[in-house]
């Protein structure tokens, strides 16, 4: 019994953040600490939603996107309301970064579902991932 509890009992793991050296991997982190204070919007009715309460600081539309209404909508927004608008170039990958996918137990993303638009409300903690988007940003 006093072995088995020892075993729970581990230390818990120090989360080292990842080196940023490109948008995608920017863009991934600042999603990643998004989720965690529940600042990440996902779909189109919301994000336009939110665009137009100018609520929304930032946000990413896939290139892989077919529809050219839905990407001009969203781009006429940004652009009326001046919100940074980041191109990302898949839409399943920008869905697994904004959550929409399940864990399986061995930390793999299953089951992947494309999100074409997400916004960020609330960015969360700072980090490597927001210094190198905010730079890509205000040189854009």
């Amino acid at each position: 019994m006093a072995d088995e509890e020892e075993v729970e009992a581990a230390a818990p793991a120090v989360e080292v953040e990842e080196e940023v050296t490109d948008l995608s991997g920017a863009v991934k982190g600042v999603l990643k600490r998004a989720l965690v204070v529940d600042g990440v919007i996902r779909g189109l009715h919301e994000v336009a939603k939110y665009i137009d309460a100018a609520k929304a600081q930032v946000v990413f539309l896939a290139e892989s996107c077919n529809e050219p209404a839905y990407k001009k909508l969203v781009q006429g927004l940004c652009v009326e309301k001046n919100v940074p608008l980041v191109d990302v170039p898949d839409n399943k990958s920008l869905g697994e970064w904004a959550g929409l996918c399940k864990i399986d137990k061995d930390g793999l993303p299953r089951k992947v579902v494309g999100a074409s638009c997400v916004c960020v409300t609330d960015f969360g903690e700072e980090g490597q991932a927001y210094d190198y988007l905010m730079n890509y940003i205000n040189k854009a």
